[in-house]
């Protein structure tokens, strides 16, 4: 697709997405697909996953899930279109892998692989042109390991590519932006406890994600933020009988980055505020963003999205699923309603997902589908 034709789409969107906020305070963060659901279990069920059910794709919301894993092995794959109701060649693909060392510790991969497609550069009418793929990526590892027999932490590493340098006036040497992150999840599961009329098991989960350095696009340029994320959340599942559960669910999400401000006082976020807000350090970013907006406290709730999920199985061979995703209408006003389904034969299973956004700025990911595929592989692993 011509460069012309897609810049200005994207500008659009990107200047709309954002004038969602009454207040120029809407945190920005480099690589910001990193917090895209890149599986449809956990899009249908409201954009979650850190206090969910372990399953393939457990590496992005909350890898000390796959301690508890009840398979060997696991590989997942999703597809994700992005903006696809104004750009055919923009999304993001994933491939997942984990695999249990023992009852009691697990170690699982992932790739997350962004793209805009094809942009074709031309300096003039008459240039021939130059074949660009703007395209960033997420390659993790982890490790999880069973404190208890509820309890499980994990550590994780993620290199991160980004590489959405044009080149200019011919030169295809332009450099990618990296950086290196790490992720501490902890993961509670309780053993089956029988009630009046059914069964019940509780969970909860947190995962502090995305902790690194800055990232520029430029040698001595501007750094930008990481999106570093604390998420939090509990769950229930009802255990009717040995066809029929249901799970409920409710996830709460911080970004730990500052907020902007005027630094100066002069009654406006200019260039001399920014370059202050640039000059903090990732890990001062962390602690400050926990007091910084400059509301005080109510602002800060502003800055907690909260999510609310179900997921009803039967005979763990067909389930549906349906959410609630909500942020502050001055943060980036994301409120939407999810819908998913997931069909499993023997070891396959396959999850699809949909979206209706209920804000009135349009979501990138409104009126799509998305589809896992995941295979479950090996010996089975009784957690009681």
């Amino acid at each position: 697709m011509n460069w012309m034709k897609k810049l200005p789409l994207l500008i659009t969107f990107l200047l709309l997405y954002k004038a969602a906020a009454q207040e120029d305070r809407v945190i920005t963060t480099a690589v910001p697909f990193l917090t895209i659901a890149a599986d449809a279990r956990a899009a249908g069920m409201g954009d979650m996953g850190v206090a969910t059910s372990v399953d393939a794709f457990s590496q992005q919301w909350n890898p000390a899930k796959f301690a508890f894993a009840e398979r060997k092995m696991g590989i997942g794959v999703s597809y994700t279109p992005y903006l696809e109701s104004i750009i055919t060649d923009i999304s993001l693909l994933g491939g997942n892998f984990y695999n249990k060392i023992n009852d009691q510790s697990a170690f699982a991969f992932s790739l997350r692989y962004f793209t805009l497609g094809e942009i074709e550069l031309r300096q003039f009418a008459n240039d021939p042109g130059t074949l660009a793929k703007p395209n960033e990526l997420a390659l993790d590892g982890s490790y999880a390991l069973k404190l208890s027999p509820t309890f499980s932490m994990a550590v994780g590493g993620r290199f991160i590519r980004s590489n959405l340098k044009l080149p200019e006036n011919g030169d295809v040497d332009s450099q990618a932006a990296s950086s290196f992150a790490v992720d501490v999840a902890g993961y509670y599961r309780s053993n089956e406890i029988a009630y009046n009329s059914f069964s019940g098991r509780w969970r909860a989960g947190f995962n502090l994600s995305n902790l690194g350095g800055k990232i520029s696009y430029d040698e001595g340029g501007q750094e930008n933020f990481l999106p570093t994320n604390l998420g939090f959340g509990g769950g229930f599942d009802f255990i009717f009988d040995a066809d029929n559960t249901l799970g409920l669910t409710m996830e709460f999400n911080k970004l730990l980055v500052p907020t902007p401000k005027d630094f100066d006082g002069d009654g406006d976020i200019d260039s001399d505020d920014n370059l202050e807000y640039q000059e903090q350090s990732f890990l001062e970013g962390v602690f400050s963003s926990f007091g910084d907006a400059p509301d005080g406290f109510s602002e800060e709730l502003k800055e907690v999205t909260w999510a609310l999920g179900a997921e009803y199985s039967y005979q763990d061979s067909f389930m549906v699923r349906t959410g609630y995703f909500n942020e502050s209408e001055n943060k980036g006003s994301r409120k939407f309603f999810t819908l998913g389904a997931g069909f499993k034969f023997k070891a396959a299973q396959i999850d699809l997902s949909y979206l209706f956004s209920t804000s009135q700025v349009r979501n990138p990911l409104e009126n799509t589908l998305r589809f896992s595929l995941t295979f479950n592989l090996g010996e089975e692993f009784i957690n009681n």
